[in-house]
């Protein structure tokens, strides 16, 4: 897709999302035109039982870039929205900030409700294999564990109705530290509610957690997809929710093992994984020291934002 060109570095989920959008429920997607050409393009999904609308995928062609088209479009949508859903009253979004570049630009009326670190890697699916091997020599040395003995795997939570009473728990939030009381998953932030659940289903993740009850760490990942990247790569996206540093690296090594197993990436796969500021320099180091994968950005993060109707 053109209105994706320079978008993100080669990183932009559009072209891979924009089909499943125009039929998910309760998303509205916006087309702009001039003279018959696609200009622009903003979506929004209705969440928190109907009260409020998260805004992704806002693009301009890069002819038209510059001149006032994507605020015209923002407008209208949020126009349009309010009048296909009237209990609507809290708009949110995510934006990325890198501190390399200078100070971010403040959104007018937006407030930010939170941050996250983001950790980008790449590699090729063939150095994977050395690369979790890598990782789990890594984790028996930070651990002391001794030589032979495995170190203590994540709890993966495949049944529905337990993961539902972990993401239900009011303490959920406070005991692994939500940013701004939302799960934010692939730029997507939802509250822990239930009617956020269905959405949250919908997307196939795989979840970890350092205890089966009561966790005070909890991770996903969503299953990798195809991004414009050097000509066509794969994105592979980890969201953490914790501050403990050995519990992100033990998720990290397992979601790699999850992705290994189920062959889901092939050729070349960049990851981001998104996590509590605490925990980048960390995770920073764990990742160094293996040549078949390397760190592809400087420190960057991520915004969680959020303004009335």
């Amino acid at each position: 897709m053109s209105i994706s060109v320079q978008i993100y570095g080669g990183n932009d989920y559009l072209p891979h999302r924009y089909a499943d959008w125009m039929t998910e429920p309760d998303r509205v997607v916006i087309l702009g035109r001039r003279d018959g050409k696609l200009v622009a393009l903003v979506s929004g999904l209705i969440v928190d039982e109907g009260c409020t609308v998260v805004v992704e995928g806002l693009r301009v062609c890069p002819s038209e870039r510059g001149r006032g088209v994507a605020g015209v479009i923002q407008r209208f949508a949020d126009q349009y929205i309010q009048q296909l859903y009237p209990s609507v009253r809290t708009k949110r979004q995510t934006k990325i900030d890198e501190p390399s570049a200078g100070p971010t630009q403040t959104l007018s009326k937006f407030t930010e409700l939170g941050r996250r670190a983001g950790l980008s890697i790449i590699g090729d699916t063939d150095s994977f294999e050395g690369f979790i091997s890598h990782l789990r020599n890594k984790l028996h040395s930070t651990t002391g564990s001794e030589p032979g003995v495995s170190v203590p795997q994540m709890f993966l939570i495949e049944d529905e109705q337990h993961l539902k009473n972990i993401l239900l728990d009011p303490e959920l939030p406070s005991r692994v530290e939500l940013p701004g009381g939302a799960i934010i998953q692939d730029w997507q932030a939802l509250q822990p509610i239930e009617g956020n659940l269905e959405i949250l289903a919908r997307r196939n993740l795989t979840w970890l957690a350092d205890k089966p009850e009561r966790p005070a760490f909890l991770s996903f990942y969503t299953p990798p997809y195809p991004i414009p990247y050097k000509g066509g790569s794969l994105r592979f996206n980890i969201d953490m929710f914790g501050t403990d540093l050995v519990s992100a690296k033990r998720a990290l090594a397992g979601h790699f093992e999850k992705v290994r197993e189920r062959r889901e990436v092939k050729g070349r796969v960049m990851v981001h994984v998104y996590m509590n500021k605490s925990l980048w320099e960390g995770m920073r180091e764990f990742c160094e020291g293996y040549t078949g994968v390397t760190r592809c950005r400087e420190y960057w993060e991520q915004l969680f934002l959020e303004r009335g109707m």
